[in-house]
């Protein structure tokens, strides 16, 4: 099995290609081949050390040749351009998200087309499709039933590129998966140009002893998953049986990930309570209505049936993810935080 992952070197290419080296199977089958495409390439990586790896650098749409030089039996498509990103700069937005996912697909069907296998391709989605339209208000809960209504460019963008993947699908060209994902915390590394990027930053932040700036108001509720969660919801994706019974997928319907819905004020009282109010305290308030706008266009409820019928649940609580980020990243927490947290180990989970 050759399978090639599309933003491989970036936060969550990284650790699904983590998994899939320490598994070396996918859908039963062995991992002949794992191909980490991205325009920029951490080559020190332990990943790109490995005798399975393939790295192609450059932009998806100036390698095709070379990703589809040999057959792909799976295709993880997790590159993209990110909201804010996107809310700034609607072309940029467009050629990477749009263009190159459609770029991508029909590479897929010239493949299926000429005779060769039919790739299984996972696209990532984000919860940005949904937004509450003045004309068509969210309903409380929100379901994969619910109508889409973006609010934003990206969102519109992944929306797009949902419908497509699902009418290569219907046609026969690819077998096509998608999951639409939350909103990922705590992310390790580097702020980055999402409108979200503040739900990871006024964690991650405080507890390396960096203050961190919250955009938007404290009660503002949001749905969260975790990076190990995230991971697990687009490999199981990945394997999960056609069909329409329970736990397979028909055709290309979205599976939105499971969420856990919190509000800004729980996730500084909970960095408060694992680390203290000296880390807490780094963390100011300053709302920049920009960023609520998209943000607050984003639903917090989720009925999570479905994802529940592929085994996957939301993470147990917020402390968990917490402290998940720090035992994960421990070299990326000061010591006063690392040794907070530790001490405060042994108090009830919220």
């Amino acid at each position: 099995m050759r399978i090639v992952i599309t933003g491989g070197f970036g936060f969550l290419g990284r650790q699904v290609a983590a998994r899939l080296l320490e598994t070396r199977t996918l859908c039963g089958a062995p991992i002949d081949r794992l191909v980490l495409a991205d325009r920029f390439v951490q080559a020190d990586s332990p990943a790109a050390a490995d005798p399975l790896v393939d790295i192609v650098q450059g932009d998806l749409i100036d390698r095709l040749d070379e990703l589809f030089a040999e057959p792909v039996d799976v295709l993880i498509h997790l590159a993209s351009a990110v909201s804010a990103e996107c809310e700034a700069d609607f072309d940029l937005g467009m050629s990477a998200n749009v263009d190159t996912t459609r770029a991508l697909l029909e590479a897929a069907r010239a493949q299926s087309s000429s005779g060769g296998p039919t790739p299984l391709v996972v696209f990532s989605s984000s919860v940005a499709v949904y937004g509450s339209d003045p004309a068509l208000p969210l309903p409380p809960v929100v379901s994969e039933s619910t109508l889409p209504t973006p609010r934003s460019s990206y969102g519109t963008q992944k929306l797009v590129c949902e419908q497509l993947v699902a009418d290569y699908t219907r046609r026969g060209f690819v077998d096509g998966r998608v999951a639409r994902l939350m909103t990922v915390s705590v992310r390790p590394g580097k702020p980055n140009a999402a409108a979200s990027g503040f739900l990871s930053g006024i964690i991650r932040e405080p507890l390396a002893g960096i203050p961190a700036t919250c955009p938007v108001r404290p009660d503002l509720r949001v749905a969260l998953a975790s990076p190990r969660g995230t991971v697990e919801g687009i490999l199981r994706i990945a394997e999960a049986e056609r069909g329409d019974g329970p736990g397979q997928l028909v055709g290309a319907m979205p599976v939105n990930l499971p969420a856990l819905t919190v509000t800004v004020a729980e996730m500084l009282a909970t960095l408060r309570r694992v680390a203290g109010d000296a880390v807490a305290g780094l963390v100011t308030i300053a709302p920049d209505r920009d960023v609520e706008a998209i943000v607050g266009s984003w639903p917090a409820v989720f009925d999570n049936t479905r994802a529940d019928t592929l085994g996957l649940e939301p993470d147990p609580s917020l402390e968990s993810v917490v402290r998940d980020y720090i035992d994960d990243h421990s070299d990326a927490v000061a010591a006063t935080a690392l040794l907070a947290a530790r001490a405060t180990r042994t108090a009830p989970i919220d």
